[in-house]
């Protein structure tokens, strides 16, 4: 591999010739995980709500020598804070970044930005953001808010404007529109990072909205998977306008595709055998309004000969699956990122023992056929700072 380079937004990326390859997230264990278990289920243990952080940070250094990008640190009532929980996690490690889950409306814009560049201090800006609006009327009740899913979307791209016009630093920021009001707000902690002068924002979700605020706020629309064909045409408006496009997804990889299928279907027996919620994931499902997670469930179980969709509606629209054997998986990979796709956050079940098999069978493999495709392509676009107010 050659030495990481410099693009335009300052953001140093693996390359090869110049080109940067595809980046590769990781979902953080919680506290108390239980390979298998259900959404539901994890959510209901007293442990998942509580720092675990000797394991945590164990799976931070296998993350780091998988070739793991970043750890995605999850933000939910189940879970302990996701900002206290990146500062101890980054205070505690040298190199591996972490992806700070968080959702809009919860903080002030400026009481935000201020937590987060000094965390950018103490952790040497190894850390970028995944904004979620919310996808449950019911957990968003019990931190008080009571938006619709499109009124959620229309105050993230607010905060998100106050917060980008804060980074770049150009001034005292007078904001006024429905959601917030800022008169000449400024801050003397300015966001540090050697690669960059403010971190990325991974905008969550799969709806028009999600696509709007990620062109105008974000720097890459993170959503979840469909077939690439579908796929091509929905994501093509935000690569037009400079930005990234990731997928949130699952990795079951075994040496054998059957091998791979039966761990697949071994995954749903678990959770109707060991936990027996179905009912419980059923109603979280029938009460969300988020468009991506009815759009899942109402989905065909196999959307390719690797795309799976059959664990959603007992873990969560997350467990959207790649399944196969190692090139299989990394062909598909490979498939996405033909047609743009430029970064994946990714789980397996258990998440350790599936993110060494994806870093010691997957990830050379992708590497290899993707120096391969690079070197026959143009520069691929990269994303730039979020327009002005």
């Amino acid at each position: 591999m050659s030495p990481a380079k410099h693009s335009s937004n300052g953001w140093k990326a693996a390359s090869v010739d110049s080109d940067p390859l595809l980046r590769f997230h990781w979902r953080l264990i919680q506290g108390g995980e239980r390979a298998g278990a259900s959404r539901a289920y994890q959510s209901s243990l007293s442990a998942t709500g509580l720092p675990d952080l000797l394991p945590q940070i164990e799976f931070c250094r296998q993350a780091e020598e998988c070739g793991i990008d970043s750890l995605l640190v999850d933000f939910g009532w189940s879970k302990p804070d996701s900002i206290v929980l990146s500062t101890a996690l980054g205070l505690a490690t040298q190199k591996i970044r972490l992806i700070v889950a968080y959702r809009s409306g919860l903080l002030c814009p400026t009481s935000f930005v201020q937590q987060l560049n000094t965390l950018s201090h103490l952790i040497q800006g190894r850390f970028s953001l995944n904004i979620v609006a919310g996808s449950s009327p019911d957990e968003q009740a019990y931190y008080g808010d009571f938006l619709s899913h499109d009124e959620r979307y229309d105050r993230t791209e607010e905060f998100l404007a106050i917060c980008n016009a804060l980074w770049r630093q150009d001034g005292a920021v007078d904001y006024s529109g429905r959601y917030y009001r800022v008169e000449k707000s400024k801050l003397n902690t300015p966001f540090y990072s050697p690669e960059r002068t403010f971190p990325e924002i991974y905008i969550a979700g799969n709806s028009p909205s999600a696509q709007r605020v990620s062109i105008s706020q974000g720097t890459c629309w993170m959503r979840f998977p469909e077939t690439p064909h579908d796929l091509a045409g929905k994501i093509r408006p935000v690569l037009e306008s400079g930005k990234e496009v990731g997928l949130r997804l699952s990795i079951i990889a075994r040496p054998t595709r059957e091998e791979a299928v039966a761990a697949a279907y071994e995954l749903l027996k678990g959770a109707d055998a060991q936990f027996d919620d179905r009912a419980k994931e059923k109603e979280l499902t029938e009460r969300s309004d988020s468009l991506s997670i009815k759009s899942l469930n109402q989905s065909s179980e196999w959307g390719t000969s690797s795309l799976w969709t059959g664990a959603v509606r007992t873990h969560g629209p997350a467990a959207v699956a790649l399944v196969g054997a190692p090139d299989e998986i990394a062909s598909a990979i490979l498939e996405y990122k033909s047609i743009g796709i430029t970064q994946f956050i990714l789980s397996g079940w258990p998440k350790l023992e599936s993110m060494l098999f994806f870093g010691r069978e997957v990830l050379p493999l992708v590497r290899t056929k993707e120096r391969a495709l690079i070197r026959k392509e143009p520069p691929a676009s990269v994303s730039a700072m979020p327009a002005a107010l």
